[in-house]
């Protein structure tokens, strides 16, 4: 654990003391001896790691040597850093000469100066050295001895078949699965079926898979047998070959995707295969889709096996349930445990250990990942004392588990910035001639993955998460060295020294202030900037006592919403290597020269400001090509653009083309692009975008770029033209964008031809999968047929607003899987000439008015369908040509009658979601229920919105009708802005109702339990309905959660509203006619925690005796029969922490009104109190308040000055009086308000550390 940090840094010191120019500096210094004799010591500590890895968790003072040690060999680096720094420094100031070569530059021939860093550094490498002998000297004590110990390789690649010999507790599993692999499948429409095996990291998914795979049964019923480990990246062509050369042996070359299939098809025809899909992330169901394909040409009873902890595509598959691998039994974890721990999968011989091992088994919560990397670390300790320490071992202390905030265990990363930080710790410094630093890193990264103790984010395929168990570990671990600083941490005035890595983590509101303890963390090497709720932390600028941080390798503050403005001094901050965001400033700012001295700066590093620099000579001071720059953004900015000097400054910045994968050119001024932008020697670039390059002609050469994937290009409004230029070659024989995937043009508003010469070979766009061509209404020429017959991977296009493309008839789109057309008002012909669509799954066709029909074939596999502002007639074709659509949505579809749906309806039985908008000539969507519910057999959600002629779903809808259960699988119901709807008759299983803005509703039949519905409802929302009659009650829908009303007239009361006893929402506005509350009703609804109670002058509170809601959370309340002041007391629970008033135009001071405000408030919002005019009386006992809100009270002029110095924010909207005594340094309030980390006045942002507003 510990001793991974610290051999690691050993080894990277070994390094720096064996380079030749340090050592011949050293010597140039007079400190080489003095570094020697430290190596010498060190190299003998370095023996003893091994033995000490062993003994860490066990024994306590073997934790403490490691520690110590790692705090030494931090030291060391410091000095070695110091070297380096003070030999650059004279590098960069020395005069060079023709001939000079580079050790003699470093080398200041001067007594006085050897003498000055001797003199400095002599003492600190003594102390250390006479450190090193004393640690060295304990190992006698400590029991430590030289081992063997030489690195094995980790296993850098996937999980394999190979079956472990240790596997416990799945028998059960096993026998249920084999006989889903060796019997009959009659449920399946292919040849093959799937078995998945469904779980959470570390239960052992991966082994189970591994026993069915190397069963002899399994082995003699399948001819061929293919195991493939999926992980993160679903990369069809990737996977598909690792299938290949299983099951034919042969190790053979593709060209593209297609070809390969088509071999793979061929070895699987006719055959039965087992092929296993270990650790699948995707939830992608057209990936399935492009990797099935070959599969359907295998036998009967073939197998795909699938690891995984996503249910999503597996219920896109058609798995309604799905059993879950759980962890093992609390016998079979032990004897996992016993397995690794004692070799024997008993505690029989060992009973003296069997209690100790039942507890460690209990707090690893039965997960065999858990259990073998505990077990392993005890392996050979079989002493009580030993099992003790272990027990007793900080790393189960709450101390490091429970006190973490619970967001620890979610936050999100991604790879590459890890890997650069492994970089940076110099944990990948091995060498190799074939592999860089990132490929090892990458590959670790993945053994992680593989392994479970890092995993996807839920949300976000890109970032990862920690695996809790992990995160106790590294936290238990790291503690001495790592320190996540967090809105409440308290630290002494010595105590921020010792760490040499931090995480900031604010709150949603953060002050300025809080960054002053870091002046004091002099050895501190990174510090990340965190934002782990999603909002982004409001910093304009740094404290002066940041550029002192002269160890700082790592900065990295993206999650900052503002360019955060650097202090002086920070390009002398050398060790450098993560800088993410700089911003170039005027006078006293950010010089684009300081970044000369940062040349260990690499991974990602935006610029903004690049419009101050007025000099080539500046930009080439910066030397962006000696630094490792992975990620590059160039930004000049809102400011003047001058052409010439911009072009001149953009040729100084090149970045290393060895490294740059992905850049970023904006707002740049020039006219044309020096050559480099393009240049085939950035063979790693993957992406570049160009952005707001209003002065620039033409584009720059990218095409001859060999690993380009991803090319954005928008708001260039002076290109007219674009031609072969872009490609870089006027021969179409020559490849050009080999390896480019998305294509995206917006915002050219002066593009007119994009030429292909009437000729596309296969040489361009090779690989292109998306293309996007948005917002270009002067584009006249794109000869798309040509261009699209040369593209088979074409994935989606996207084509948005370019009026003045009239038709769309490609020869061939064999790959195309989404279609959106919008805005095209002058497209007139979609003819595919016999052409199809064998793969396309969305199409979306929005805002083409002059297309009246669509001459397409068959849409075998189209699932969204979307049209609006269309004819019908391009409906109708469509939904004869698909008839497995699952969402239909149209809208604004002219001549779209009744007896036309009518006729579309018999085509979409597959449906699921339809939504019409805007129909206004459709009066019905059926005859009756009973018909509809034979043809819409799957339909689970309907959305009627704005359809003015509508009168009711049925045609035959009477008033009296109740729901029915034909509709059997309807769940989600809802109407809007239909002006003329009569009726409304709900069938009885959904589960959300909302009908709004329906001015001549008057009836709804709600479902009810007579008719043996309404269990099922759990979400009521019914606004702007006047004219209804009907009531709600609880004993129609017991299950309500969420009751939202609004402008209701006719509605008095809620039907026994205390027995909704699941209900956690209640919101009622605007209902006048509505009837008080009862105490009885109020004490009842247990479950409440939201509740709104708005503009009903019909409701008095006191008639509820203060009584409310025992969970209460969220109130929202005004405007009701009486004043507030009129209420009397109010026994708010103490679960009140949210409050908004409302409405109260008589109140002049919140004195009268102090009754109704309780202690545990935390947000106070405070609206529409025309009359109010201080708030510095009545809210003094409101000491948890964090957050203020007053809006709409001209005549406010008082605040709370008590209440101030807690608030964290503080928004005023429209107290013209008010903001005029808070706006301003000068201002009233300014001394009480300024401390407040985020104050917003009339929507302009006030930050307390500068003074001023942003808008």
């Amino acid at each position: 654990m510990a001793d991974a940090a610290t051999t690691a840094l050993v080894k990277l010191i070994f390094e720096k003391l064996a380079d030749e120019v340090f050592k011949e500096y050293a010597r140039a210094q007079g400190i080489h001896s003095e570094l020697e004799n430290l190596g010498r010591e060190l190299s003998l500590i370095q023996a003893l790691l091994h033995d000490a890895s062993e003994k860490e968790v066990t024994e306590k003072s073997v934790g403490l040597w490691l520690s110590s040690l790692q705090h030494l060999a931090y030291d060391i680096e410091d000095v070695l850093d110091d070297v380096a720094t003070e030999a650059m420094r004279r590098e960069l100031t020395q005069e060079s000469g023709a001939s000079t070569s580079k050790v003699k530059k470093l080398i200041v021939p001067t007594c006085c100066t050897n003498f000055s860093l001797s003199h400095r550094l002599s003492p600190k490498i003594d102390t250390i050295t006479i450190e090193l002998q004393r640690l060295y000297k304990a190992n006698a004590e400590l029991g430590l001895t030289v081992k063997d110990g030489k690195e094995r390789d980790p296993n850098r690649g996937n999980e394999t078949s190979l079956l472990e010999s240790d596997v416990v507790g799945r028998e059960g599993e096993k026998k249920r699965l084999l006989k889903k692999l060796l019997g009959g499948d009659g449920s399946s429409k292919e040849n093959f079926s799937i078995v998945p095996i469904v779980g959470m990291g570390g239960v052992g998914k991966t082994t189970l898979a591994r026993m069915l795979y190397n069963d002899t049964q399994v082995k003699d019923h399948f001819q061929l047998k293919a195991w493939v480990c999926v992980s993160d990246d679903f990369d069809v062509f990737k996977i598909s070959k690792t299938i290949f050369q299983d099951v034919s042996k042969e190790n053979k070359e593709f060209e593209n995707l297609n070809q390969l299939q088509v071999a793979l098809t061929e070895q699987l025809k006719d055959k039965r295969f087992l092929l296993v899909l270990d650790d699948v992330w995707t939830e992608n169901y057209d990936h399935w889709e492009n990797l099935a394909r070959p599969l359907k040409s295998g036998a009967p009873g073939s197998r795909v096996i699938m690891t995984t902890r996503k249910k999503e595509l597996l219920k896109t598959l058609g798995f309604g349930h799905l059993d879950l691998l759980e962890s093992l039994s609390s016998e079979d974890a032990l004897s996992l445990f016993a397995l690794h721990a004692l070799g024997v999968d008993t505690f029989d011989p060992y009973p003296n250990l069997r209690e100790k091992g039942e507890a460690i088994v209990k707090k690893c919560g039965t997960l065999p990942l858990a259990l073998k990397s505990i077990g392993r670390l005890l392996r050979t300790k079989t002493t009580p004392e030993k099992w003790d320490d272990v027990l007793s071992s900080q790393l189960w202390d709450s101390k490091y588990v429970g006190d973490l905030p619970e967001d620890w265990k979610d936050f999100l990363f991604n790879k590459a910035d890890l890997v650069l930080l492994w970089m940076g710790e110099g944990f990948l410094s091995q060498s190799n001639a074939t592999k860089s630093q990132e490929d090892f890193g990458k590959e670790d990264f993945e053994a992680l993955l593989s392994r479970s103790f890092l995993q996807h984010a839920p949300n976000d395929e890109s970032l990862y998460v920690m695996h809790d168990l992990m995160n106790d570990l590294a936290t238990f671990v790291a503690e001495d060295f790592v320190l996540r600083f967090e809105n409440h941490t308290k630290l002494g005035k010595e105590a921020l020294t010792k760490y040499r890595h931090m995480s900031f983590i604010p709150e949603r509101y953060e002050a300025y202030q809080k960054f002053e303890p870091f002046k004091r963390a002099r050895s501190l090497r990174t510090l990340l900037g965190v934002s782990m709720d999603q909002n982004r932390i409001r910093l304009t600028k740094l404290p002066k006592s940041f550029s002192k941080l002269r160890k700082l390798q790592h900065f990295d503050f993206r999650g900052t919403s503002y360019h955060i403005k650097l202090p002086l001094g920070i390009g002398e901050l050398t060790s450098l290597q993560t800088l993410t965001k700089i911003v170039i400033g005027g006078d006293g700012g950010f010089a684009i020269t300081e970044l000369k001295g940062l040349n260990n700066l690499g991974g990602e590093l935006s610029i903004v400001g690049l419009c101050k620099v007025q000099s080539a000579v500046d930009a080439h001071e910066a030397k962006l090509s000696l630094k490792k720059l992975t990620k590059l953004e160039l930004n000049w900015g809102d400011g003047s653009q001058h052409e010439t000097p911009e072009k001149e400054v953009l040729e100084e910045l090149k970045p290393d083309s060895e490294w740059l994968k992905e850049l970023a050119v904006k707002s740049y001024g020039g006219i044309e692009f020096p050559k480099w932008v393009g240049h085939p020697s950035f063979h790693r670039l993957v992406h570049v975008s160009i952005h707001n390059c209003k002065n620039c002609t033409s584009l720059p050469q990218l095409g001859q770029l060999p690993s380009l994937k991803e090319l954005y290009i928008s708001r260039m409004p002076n290109v007219e033209f674009i031609g072969s230029e872009l490609t870089g070659t006027n021969q179409l024989t020559v490849a050009a964008f080999p390896s480019l995937e998305i294509l995206r043009f917006e915002s050219m508003h002066g593009w007119e031809v994009w030429s292909t010469n009437n000729e596309v070979s296969d040489a361009v766009f090779p690989c292109l999968r998306e293309l996007q061509i948005v917002d270009s209404p002067k584009l006249i020429e794109v000869s798309l047929k040509t261009l699209l017959s040369a593209l088979p991977c074409l994935r989606k296009l996207l084509i948005v607003n370019c009026p003045k493309m009239i038709e769309f008839s490609p020869e061939a789109l064999p790959a195309l899987e989404f279609l959106h057309f919008e805005d095209m008002f002058g497209w007139k012909i979609w003819s595919t000439n016999d052409a199809v669509f064998p793969c396309l799954r969305k199409l979306h066709i929005n805002n083409c008015p002059e297309l009246v029909d669509v001459s397409a074939e068959a849409l075998p596999l189209l699932r969204v369908l979307k049209i609006d502002g269309c004819g019908d007639g391009v409906l109708r074709s469509l939904v004869q040509a698909a008839s497995s659509i699952t969402k239909l949505k149209m809208s604004s579809i002219s001549g779209l009658t009744y007896e036309v749906w009518k006729g579309v309806i018999e085509h979409i039985g597959a449906v699921e979601e339809v939504r019409i908008e805007k129909c206004n000539e459709i009066r019905y969507l059926w005859e009756s229920e009973e018909e509809a519910s034979k043809v819409l057999v799957n339909i689970k959600k309907l959305t009627v919105s704005e359809c003015s002629n509508l009168v009711s779903l049925g045609e035959k809808e009477e008033k009296d009708n109740f729901g029915s259960n034909l509709l059997s699988s309807l769940r989600i119901l809802e109407v809007r802005d239909c002006d003329n709807m009569e009726r409304c008759c709900c069938p009885n299983n959904i589960e959300s109702l909302d009908i709004s803005d329906c001015s001549s509703l008057t009836h709804v039949s709600f479902p009810t339990a007579a008719a043996g519905g309404g269990q099922k409802l759990k979400s009521i929302d019914i606004w702007g309905c006047e004219k209804l009659m009907e009531k709600i009650s609880s004993a129609s829908m017991p299950m309500l959660e969420s009751i939202n009303i609004s402008d209701w007239t006719n509605l008095k009361s809620i039907m026994q509203l205390g027995n909704f006893i699941y209900l956690t929402s209640l919101i009622i506005k605007e209902c006048n006619s509505m009837e008080s509350l009862s105490a009885l009703q109020m004490k009842n609804l247990s479950s409440l925690k939201v509740l709104e109670i708005t503009n009903c002058r019909g409701i008095d509170p006191s008639c509820h005796g203060g009584v409310w809601p025992p969970n209460l959370c969220c109130l929202r309340i005004g405007g009701l029969k009486k004043p507030m002041s009129e209420w009397g007391p109010q026994n708010f629970p103490s679960s009140l922490v949210q409050l908004w008033l409302f409405g109260e135009p008589d109140v002049r001071n919140f004195r009268q009104l102090s009754h109704i405000f309780p202690s545990s408030l935390t947000h106070l919002w405070i609206e529409r109190f025309g009359k109010l005019e201080s708030l510095s009386m009545g809210l003094q006992h409101l000491t948890s308040l964090q957050h203020l809100t007053i809006e709409q009270c001209p005549k406010l002029k008082h605040l709370p000055k008590q209440l101030l110095p807690s608030l964290l924010s503080l928004k005023i909207e429209e107290c013209s009086d008010l903001r005029k005594r808070c706006e301003g340094r000068g201002s009233h309030y300014y001394p009480l308000i300024s401390h407040i980390p985020k104050i917003e006045i009339d929507s302009g942002f006030y930050t307390a550390e500068s003074g001023f507003m942003i808008f």
